[in-house]
């Protein structure tokens, strides 16, 4: 039977000699979909095309024909009712299609385009069924890799969240569905271990559906920028600022969106904190105890000495500021067929305001290899003396301070925080090369880049100070804060240079806890030892 197709010229075909395809409904980067006609059994069916690489040699274009199909044989084996089901993998043409059940029903991106973000109890319905799904398809060895809210079906009438689109997924053991080594996903969705190129796991599938609730909440995705390099600086360094939207779900997305995917909320927790929102309108704390940090860099040697000299200049322990300094990070993102990003890129020096990072700078006192091989002797820290009710840090990146009781590590790329429960301070240290124009041109560059990196920057002052008889920068600024519901947060920070390293302190709080948090800072800064 020959008829009309859904574009003006196309005509009806029958590929495997059962599904007759009739209309283009949707287009992606892995391929088009098509609404079909099983002709066997007479039901409506979807059918993705997967695009071969014209430009693969004849050899090349086979191997990938026969792992697409051994792959996707694998997907079409889950069942559950939050995956999409495969009915049928068949080639026609030497090219591999998916024959899939057809939804009725737009994708969660469509339900946000025409309706706006969905409220937090429909957020937690969506995150906890796809969680449902994720393990499901963990379990049987299957990661999704493109995680987004395109991929995310919507069934009219039930409301049946359905994970679609394993169309660059990849069978543990194998090599991915429709790529061999080449990047492809949607970068404002992809974990920082696969920006990064660090081979992953389930893990990142999780991060992708943290991204997807912050979206779902908000209408965009927190990482979104005007540019790839932005997209991945954001990823990769810049501070991660759920939006306001996101607060009743808040302790769900921020473990998903942990950067360390050992340190990451699991899929088990995460949905029973998702449901048990959805059954009592309330967050339940993390049940599962924080995995203990495991330094990847020996320890420093340590020992304990009476308190260093202290300078202070007008209350202010001349202070250290944590700058969002100089990633040097390349990132290959290859193209795929039709589809995907594609670009060498090279992630700069950036500002920030609420957190900084640098990478590529090494940490005082990791070993290095001398000419025979053997590692030189990491340096000593000589510790401060802790004020009652603060304990000293010992931190495995080369220095120590005194941090209040009760304060719990938070590593974040090169960033290093101690925060206090629940997160109402947050005192961070970063640890760089130095920077053109010394402290105060990269607290002045922080500054003027202020708006752009912390959400309703206010009363920003850059100011120069002394620390222990160094020249120093500090700079005290306001902002919106991590959400409406906890309101603005006061920053204090502060830069100096000492034994060829720019070291940045800074400490922000709830506008209404800023003394405490001005108290924290000084003691912070006041005891900060390096070797």
């Amino acid at each position: 039977m020959m008829g009309r197709m859904g574009t003006e010229g196309d005509t009806f075909r029958v590929i495997a000699g059962r599904y007759r395809l009739e209309a283009r409904i949707g287009r992606g980067g892995m391929g088009v979909v098509w609404r079909a006609t099983d002709q066997l059994l007479g039901r409506q069916v979807a059918v993705k095309e997967i695009p071969l690489d014209e430009a693969l040699s004849a050899e090349d274009a086979r191997l990938q024909r026969d792992r697409t199909l051994r792959e996707a044989g694998a997907v079409a084996r889950l069942s559950h009712p939050h995956v999409i089901v495969v009915h049928d993998v068949v080639e026609q043409d030497e090219r591999p299609y998916i024959v899939m059940e057809l939804i009725d029903g737009g994708s969660l991106a469509d339900r946000i385009s025409a309706h706006g973000p969905v409220d937090a109890a429909e957020a937690a319905r969506i995150g906890a069924d796809l969680l449902s799904a994720l393990r499901a398809a963990h379990t049987a060895g299957v990661l999704h890799r493109d995680i987004k809210p395109a991929n995310v079906l919507v069934e009219s009438g039930t409301g049946r969240v359905v994970l679609t689109d394993f169309g660059i997924a990849q069978v543990a053991g194998a090599t991915t569905l429709t790529e061999t080594g080449s990047f492809v996903g949607s970068p404002e969705y992809t974990a920082p271990e696969r920006m990064s190129g660090v081979r992953t796991g389930p893990e990142a599938d999780l991060w992708s559906l943290g991204a997807l609730l912050c979206t779902a909440l908000s209408g965009e995705s927190p990482f979104r920028r005007d540019s790839l390099g932005g997209i991945l600086h954001a990823v990769v360094i810049d501070e991660i600022r759920p939006p306001a939207q996101a607060a009743p779900l808040l302790p769900v997305v921020r473990g998903l969106l942990e950067r360390d995917p050992e340190r990451r909320l699991d899929a088990v927790e995460a949905e029973r904190m998702l449901r048990a929102f959805g059954e009592t309108g309330r967050t339940p704390p993390r049940r599962a105890p924080e995995r203990t940090y495991t330094p990847t860099r020996r320890d420093l040697p340590l020992r304990r000495s009476p308190a260093p000299e202290r300078a202070r200049s007008g209350g202010l322990m001349a202070p250290v500021r944590r700058r969002r300094g100089v990633l040097a990070a390349v990132l290959l993102v290859a193209v795929t067929a039709g589809a995907g990003v594609s670009a060498a890129v090279l992630l700069m020096d950036r500002g920030g305001g609420d957190g900084r990072t640098a990478a590529g700078s090494p940490v005082p006192g990791t070993p290095t290899n001398s000419p025979t091989g053997t590692a030189k002797p990491a340096p000593t820290v000589t510790l401060p003396s802790a004020p009652s009710g603060y304990r000293v840090a010992e931190d495995p990146a080369g220095f120590a301070l005194a941090v209040p009781d009760g304060f719990t590590r938070e590593p974040q790329g090169e960033r290093v925080f101690y925060l206090s429960s629940g997160e109402t301070f947050r005192l961070g240290v970063k640890v760089t090369d130095p920077q053109p124009g010394g402290p105060m041109g990269v607290m002045r560059r922080a500054a003027a880049k202020g708006p752009e990196t912390n959400p309703g920057y206010r009363d920003g002052r850059v100011t120069s100070v002394t620390h222990r008889g160094r020249s120093a920068a500090f700079w005290e600024f306001t902002w919106d804060g991590f959400s409406a519901a906890e309101g603005a947060r006061h920053t204090y920070d502060v830069c100096w240079e000492e034994n060829g390293r720019l070291y940045d302190v800074w400490v922000s709080a709830p506008m209404g806890k800023a003394r405490e948090a001005k108290e924290y800072f000084d003691v912070a800064v006041d005891t900060f030892t390096v070797p």
